[in-house]
C-alpha cells in the first residue's frame, strides 16, 4: 500500500554550477575530500523551527564548536554550518538536528522489503525517511533523498505521536526507518521507537551501521530488528566506494548481537569492487566467528545507478557462487536478492525442507510453528510471533 509515493512527493532544489561540481568531484574521490561539506554556506535556523531539536550526542568545544558523537565521523562543526549527513547544525554553540517529524517519504510495506525473512513473516512495516546520509555511496539507489538535507525536500509535519497513531491505523506490526540513512535522523528514530513500543509496534533500523557506540547503544534499547548493509570485506573499498571505514560497522554489528538486537545482514555484489570470492569468503568466516551461523545473510544484485552507470549489472551466477560460498563457510540461511524466484524459500538447516515459501514480497506458506521446523523440530533463527 501506498501513502505517500517518493517520486511525486519530493521536490530538490537546484544546486549551482560551483556546488555540483564540486559535489561530484568529491563522491568521486571519497572520504578524504569530504570536509568540504563543512564549507556549506551559513545556515538560518533556529531552535525554534518546529523541525529543530537539540542532538542527542555531542560535545561542546573552545570558540562555540561542536564535536558530533552520533557516527563515527565525529564531525567537528563551528557555529552556522552543518556536518556531513547534512542534518546537523551549529546554531550558536549548541548542536540541533534539522530532520525532526519531517519525513520525505511514508510507505506501508511488506517487511520482507526491507528485506527482512526472519522477522514476522507477512506482516505490513509501516516505512518513513527523512532526507540526508552519512555516507557517499557512489552506487546509491535513493540518492535522490540520501545526497541532500531535510531543508531541501518536500516534507510532510508528523509527530512521533502521528507516526504511531498511522502505523496502528493500518495495521503495521511494525515502523521501519528506511530509505534513506535512519542514523542521520537518529533523535526522531529513537523518539517514535519508545512510543511504539509502549503500544506493541515493532521497531527495524535500516541503516549503514555506521553509528557511534553511545547512539547506538541507546538505540538498542527501543529497537526489535535491523536491517543492517555490510557494504564490504574491504577498509579501502569502504572509503573510496561509501566514504567510511570498515571497523565501526564491524563494532556495531557485535553490539547488536550483544544486546540480542534480531539482524538480517545484506552486502550489495558491485562488479569490480564487492564481487571478490575470497573477500565473500573472508567475510562469511568473521560472520561465523563473531555472530555465528544464525544471523540471514543477503546478497543483492546490483544495478547501475548514481555515479556507477558504467558498470553492468551483477551476473546472477556470481550471485550463486556467493551464496554457495557463505552455506559451505557455515552460515545457515543464505538469500539472493534483487533476482525474482532467488530468494522466496526458506529451507530447515535440519532437515532441508522448505518451511516458508514465498512469491517476491507475498508470503505463501510458512511452516515454522513456535520458532521450530514443522516437519522436523529444527530451531528456525528469527522471530515468528
Amino acid at each position: 500500500m501506498l501513502l505517500f509515493c517518493k517520486t511525486t512527493s519530493m521536490v530538490l532544489m537546484q544546486p549551482s554550477r560551483r556546488e555540483f561540481i564540486r559535489t561530484t568531484f568529491c563522491a568521486a574521490c571519497g572520504a578524504l575530500l569530504f570536509p568540504w561539506d563543512h564549507a556549506w554556506a551559513k545556515e538560518a535556523f533556529s531552535p525554534s523551527d518546529p523541525h529543530v531539536r537539540e542532538a542527542y550526542f555531542y560535545k561542546r568545544l573552545a570558540d562555540s564548536a561542536v564535536r558530533c558523537g552520533t557516527c563515527p565521523h565525529e564531525c567537528v562543526v563551528v557555529p552556522g554550518r552543518r556536518g556531513r549527513c547534512r542534518t546537523r547544525v551549529n546554531i550558536k554553540g549548541k548542536f540541533y538536528t534539522i530532520s525532526y517529524a519531517n519525513p520525505c517519504v511514508v510507505h506501508v510495506d511488506p517487511v520482507e522489503k526491507k528485506p527482512l525473512q526472519h522477522f514476522y513473516p507477512g506482516t505490513k512495516a509501516f516505512s518513513l525517511a527523512v532526507a540526508g546520509c552519512n555516507f557517499r555511496c557512489l552506487n546509491c539507489q535513493n540518492w535522490e533523498i540520501s545526497q541532500t538535507g531535510p531543508d531541501k525536500t518536500r516534507n510532510y509535519n508528523l509527530s512521533p505521536d502521528e507516526i504511531v497513531s498511522m502505523a496502528s491505523g493500518y495495521g503495521c506490526k511494525s515502523i521501519a526507518y528506511t530509505y534513506s540513512e535512519a542514523t542521520t535522523f537518529y533523535e526522531y528514530m529513537v523518539d517514535i521507537s519508545a512510543k511504539a513500543g509502549k503500544v506493541g509496534i515493532k521497531n527495524i533500523w535500516v541503516s549503514n551501521a555506521y553509528i557511534s557506540r553511545a547512539a547506538l547503544n541507546r538505540l538498542c534499547d527501543v529497537i526489535d530488528a535491523a536491517s543492517v548493509n555490510l557494504k564490504s570485506f574491504s577498509d579501502k573499498i569502504y572509503r573510496d566506494l561509501n566514504g567510511g571505514r570498515l571497523e565501526p560497522v564491524l563494532e556495531a554489528f557485535k553490539a547488536l548481537h550483544r544486546r540480542g538486537i534480531w539482524m538480517e545482514i545484506i552486502n550489495l555484489v558491485i562488479p569490480t569492487y564487492t564481487d571478490d570470492m575470497e573477500m565473500i569468503k573472508r567475510m562469511c568466516g568473521w560472520i561465523l566467528e563473531n555472530l555465528g551461523p544464525v544471523y540471514p545473510l543477503h546478497f543483492s544484485r546490483f544495478f547501475p545507478q548514481y555515479k556507477l552507470v558504467q558498470l553492468p549489472p551483477t551476473p546472477v551466477e556470481v550471485l550463486e557462487e556467493a551464496k554457495e560460498t557463505a552455506l559451505k563457510e557455515g552460515l545457515h540461511y543464505v538469500y539472493i536478492g534483487n533476482v525474482p524466484g532467488s530468494g522466496d524459500k526458506t529451507v530447515c538447516p535440519g532437515c532441508k525442507r522448505t518451511v516458508v515459501k514465498r512469491r517476491g514480497y507475498t508470503l505463501v506458506s510458512n511452516h515454522v510453528k513456535d520458532g521450530k521446523c514443522k516437519f522436523c523440530g529444527t530451531r528456525i533463527s528469527g522471530r515468528w510471533g
